[in-house]
Order: structure tokens, then C-alpha cells, then sequence
């Protein structure tokens, strides 16, 4: 598991702003005028929620004229899901490896 990435992921997201986004484009790529009519927020915050989303791979964008179109980036989506479910697993894959050793008594 690519923990930093991850780190990096979970930081963008905790946001309550940033996880509705999300949410909206789960349904379908969107133009930044269409998420905002969901937010009380302006579009230079938009801008900044969107940076920090994209800087963290979560979404991708392209222009058209004037307005900013988003997407979720699927790869993203299907790299964290795997992640998450490796995380929360109880399956015979461990982490305990990558744990340092015990410090033994004396030393």
C-alpha cells in the first residue's frame, strides 16, 4: 500500500465541502457553475476545494470556454476502494510487518 498516497487522499477529503463534491461527481463529470448551485460558497473557494482535490488525484478537469469541468477520476476510486478494503480487512495479509521491532529491555 502506497501509504503516503493514501495519507494524502484521506487529507483531502476531510472536508465536509470536499466529500459532497465527491459525492456530486460520482453521478457524472460537472461544470464548476453546476456544483455550485449545490454549495453557499463562492467560486473562488470552489476553485481552492477543486485544487485541493485534483493536486490529490481524486479529480481530473478539462475547459470549456469559460467554465472548468470536473471529474471523478475512476482510477482514484478504484485504487482507494482496494486500499480501504485492504485497511479494514482481517484477512491474512498484515501490516505488522511494517511496524518497528520491539525495543528489548536494556537496550
Amino acid at each position: 500500500m502506497d501509504y503516503p498516497a493514501y495519507v494524502a487522499a484521506l487529507k483531502a477529503m476531510a472536508d465536509e465541502n470536499r466529500l459532497k463534491i465527491i459525492a456530486l461527481l460520482s453521478q457524472g463529470t460537472l461544470c464548476g457553475c453546476d456544483i455550485l448551485t449545490h454549495f453557499s460558497f463562492t467560486q473562488p473557494t470552489l476553485s481552492h476545494h477543486m485544487k485541493v482535490l485534483a493536486d490529490a488525484g481524486i479529480v481530473t478537469s478539462y475547459k470549456a470556454g469559460k467554465w472548468t469541468h470536473y471529474t471523478l477520476s475512476q482510477s482514484f476510486a478504484a485504487a482507494f476502494f482496494q486500499q480501504t478494503t485492504t485497511l479494514l480487512s482481517s484477512d491474512e495479509t498484515c501490516v505488522c510487518e511494517f511496524a518497528p521491532a520491539p525495543v528489548k529491555a536494556g537496550e
